[in-house]
């Protein structure tokens, strides 16, 4: 075999890998879409624990991918996305067996640590084996299409095996795709780029841990309150943190983030449209998984078959969004787009949670999905083209966290909202609601009990009421179950008019904050795409 025959024996392969495992990743992070209902059904979840089943996922993915990236650089990348596979097996494989929802969260935090091994990486080996700008691009497109596909077919199929009453075999489906992953891996070329490299400790753990800080101090203070101790000490401890990773990477000389990027005033318009409007699109996402899911307690196959509609044109409208971004000044693609996800948003808002028929949201989710499309495959674009060349590698990572980072806070922000709403309106209503029900004490006390400590979530989820000591469980009264369900149903209204509102400022924002940018050229911005090719 000759040479030429060797090196691109060796780039189909790794090619092949890193689109594999970005496939992977993309699969782990979407199956939960579909399957909130079936989570609050099995483990009787609130709302809270609800959103921290994602958020455990999101967060080590967040705030480590940029490390695994320069581990990568140092020290090879090859062994560490089969590391990356390994972990995403040994988290499905707990999700997968969890008698708890606690053992669900840590499998979630495990695979989340896989993702953010296998995004980064599988991207830098393929970015590292091509021969040519040209065999570069057409491998990112194949790589970015895998992750489309991957977030299509995930919540849909994790849907069907909801269906059939086996949800806990996706999971194990991901485990069997992880050990073909670390199979075809093994064929790969190893690569790596040490020069100028260095690992950022003291910046990764004040980020990381001030990060989760606040997320925890977010979420869990939806139903325990936000004015009691230990949720105003993990804000201010997460501000403190922050502020000290600002401090550390303003006089380190390897920041983990080149901070000064964000002097440049467009830079900074697009890095706060960037977590604005991914905080809006996942937070649609989640409202609609919960609405038709934990509150209407509708199959998880209807939410997959909704999820392609909303991953879809990411997919099928690769060419044209290309198009658009070298044509049109991406000022307006990513208007338009940020302004089909605040229509998305205003739309679902308007439903009444009384009415059944799954496929009114079709509507409003393609309209997201394809303000997704635009947005995402302009975003990276645009920031690099507004820093100088030699900061273009580090404009484009620091959006892609940022990006991650919106996704993170969708859930977990949007759940504390509108939690929050609905326990305090079941609150408001349910000495009323108990005392139409015609139930007797103990089963009172009872029932007042779980809208207390379980909130609406519970109440809308839970047949009965547990009787006290040697009593029986009686039926949940209507009053109250009905109360509970238009609480919540109240509430997600309007958080999806609250996403819609954010969607809305980000659209403003890139409308009148990147006035007079310039076209964005597709061959400069390829590479460090992570969810959409342009070809």
């Amino acid at each position: 075999m000759t040479q030429t025959a060797v090196r691109k024996q060796g780039y189909t392969a790794t090619v092949a890998a890193g689109c594999f495992a970005v496939l992977l990743a993309q699969v782990a992070y979407s199956l939960p879409g579909a399957l909130n209902g079936t989570f609050q059904q099995e483990f009787q979840a609130t709302g809270a624990e609800l959103a921290w089943i994602t958020a455990a996922f999101a967060i080590p993915m967040v705030v480590f991918e940029l490390t695994t990236g320069v581990i990568g650089d140092l020290f090879g990348r090859k062994r560490l996305l089969q590391a990356g596979a390994l972990l995403t097996i040994a988290g499905s494989i707990a999700c997968s067996f969890a008698g708890t929802i606690q053992i669900l969260w840590a499998g979630q935090v495990v695979a989340g640590l896989g993702a953010a091994i296998l995004y980064p990486i599988s991207l830098a080996m393929l970015a590292a084996v091509s021969p040519s700008p040209e065999a570069r691009a057409r491998a990112i497109a194949v790589w970015a299409g895998c992750l489309s596909i991957g977030a299509a077919i995930s919540p849909l199929m994790g849907g069907w095996l909801a269906a059939q009453g086996i949800w806990r075999t996706s999971y194990l489906v991901v485990v069997a795709a992880a050990v073909v992953s670390m199979g075809i891996t093994h064929f790969a070329v190893d690569s790596s780029a040490p020069e100028g490299r260095k690992l950022d400790v003291p910046g990764q753990v004040t980020l990381a841990l001030g990060l989760i800080a606040i997320l925890f101090a977010a979420t869990q203070g939806s139903e325990a309150g936000f004015a009691r101790p230990e949720i105003i000490g993990a804000f201010a401890a997460g501000v403190v943190l922050l502020g000290a990773f600002v401090v550390i990477e303003l006089r380190t000389e390897v920041p983990l983030l080149r901070l000064d990027i964000f002097a440049n005033r467009a830079y900074s318009v697009v890095a706060i449209a960037t977590v604005i409007g991914m905080f809006a699109f996942l937070a649609i996402c989640y409202s609609m998984s919960i609405w038709l899911g934990a509150i209407q307690h509708q199959s998880a196959l209807k939410i997959g078959v909704l999820f392609l509609f909303i991953q879809g044109p990411a997919f099928v409208l690769v060419k044209l969004v290309s198009h658009l971004i070298r044509n049109v000044s991406p000022r307006w693609v990513l208007t338009v787009g940020f302004a089909l996800i605040a229509v998305s948003g205003a739309w679902c808002s308007t439903f009444d949670v009384h009415d059944l028929d799954w496929t009114r949201f079709i509507g409003p989710m393609l309209a997201l999905g394809i303000g997704f499309a635009l947005t995402v495959g302009s975003i990276t674009a645009v920031a690099i083209n507004t820093v100088p060349l030699r900061l273009a590698g580090m404009a484009s990572a620091t959006t892609n966290l940022l990006r991650d980072f919106g996704f993170a806070l969708g859930p977990v922000l949007i759940a504390a909202f509108a939690v929050s709403r609905a326990n305090g309106d079941l609150h408001a209503g349910v000495g009323a609601a108990i005392g139409r029900s015609g139930l007797e004490p103990p089963y009172t006390e009872v029932a007042g009990g779980m809208a207390q400590q379980g909130g609406a979530m519970a109440i809308n989820s839970m047949p009965v009421v547990p009787g006290a000591g040697d009593l029986p469980p009686v039926p949940m009264p209507e009053s109250l179950r009905m109360l509970a369900f238009e609480s919540l149903g109240g509430a997600f209204g309007h958080a999806f008019l609250v996403a819609g509102l954010c969607a809305a400022a980000a659209a403003a924002l890139t409308l009148f904050g990147l006035f007079g940018a310039e076209r964005a050229e597709v061959a400069e911005f390829v590479p460090d795409e992570k969810v959409a090719a342009a070809e």
